[in-house]
């Protein structure tokens, strides 16, 4: 088509080679918290609550990329639909609590250069550097076979759903509100993590197998997370045991270590951002 061409907006007008920082990032999202009161209530330690904010979206967020790398790769197109799905929800829930951190405690906010036009919760993600992070080994574990994503998946579901619940009457009204959306979140994500593990266990004697390593594998993962919620034991461990009797599976050593793989998800999940760090979001 001719430079002199009458028409004013063609297919491929946008794509203009001359800005870098067109070429970054996705533009015209908004804030998750637009239009919320962030007035943290009187008596609320605002250091305590952009913790376990940071803490729960760090979480979100390391298990939702995980997650995200099984697209196009599930055993079906159902499950693929399934586990992005289950993705968007935990970055979802990382959007809002990565940005409820950022407001109440400005300074967990990693500083660049002035004029950046990053958003706090896209700082908190793409430019902390592994020390920084406060989410679980268990979150970060690079993927394993199917089995072990959905045994991993109900693991850090069930004891995530329980905190949530509990921080449904949280004082901090924000991260009330965020845990209120999560418990129905989570509840898929248990319920349908759940029953794939049941249906593994129970099937093929190879999907057996594989089922029956993951739970060994992850057995460190259980004690992980419990280790970080000692509150949530009883609830979390009774809803394991109807899981186990369900399964016929027996409970695995809780011993051993995970292997921290959090260094190499950050490496791949922050090279575009820490490439363009001036790019428009």
């Amino acid at each position: 088509m001719s430079p002199t061409s009458n028409v004013d907006h063609g297919p491929y007008d946008g794509l203009d080679a001359t800005d870098p920082a067109h070429w970054a990032f996705g533009t015209g999202f908004a804030d998750p918290l637009d239009g919320i009161d962030p007035h943290v209530p009187d008596g609320v330690d605002r250091v305590a609550l952009a913790a376990l904010c940071l803490r729960l979206g760090d979480e979100a967020l390391l298990l939702s990329h995980r997650l995200s790398e099984w697209c196009s790769r599930a055993p079906d197109l159902e499950t693929d639909v399934a586990l992005a799905n289950v993705a968007l929800d935990l970055l979802g829930q990382a959007r809002l609590l990565l940005a409820r951190a950022a407001v109440v405690e400005p300074g967990v906010v990693p500083e660049l250069p002035a004029g950046s036009p990053v958003p706090a919760e896209d700082a908190l993600a793409f430019f902390r550097d592994p020390p920084a992070w406060t989410g679980s080994r268990t979150a970060a574990l690079a993927n394993g076979d199917f089995g072990h994503t959905v045994v991993r998946l109900f693991l850090a579901s069930t004891v995530r759903l329980v905190v949530l619940q509990r921080l449904t009457g949280h004082p901090d009204p924000v991260l009330a509100a965020v845990a209120a959306k999560g418990v129905k979140e989570l509840t898929y994500h248990r319920d349908w993590s759940g029953r794939w593990v049941v249906t593994l266990a129970r099937g093929t004697r190879e999907s057996r197998r594989r089922t029956t390593a993951a739970l060994g594998q992850l057995a460190p993962a259980w004690a992980e997370l419990l280790d970080r919620d000692p509150a949530v034991r009883d609830d979390v461990e009774a809803v394991l045991d109807q899981l186990l009797d369900a399964s016929d599976l027996e409970r695995p050593d809780e011993g051993g270590e995970l292997p921290d793989d959090l260094p190499d998800l950050l490496a791949e999940m922050q090279s575009v951002a820490r490439a363009h760090p001036q790019g428009r979001w």
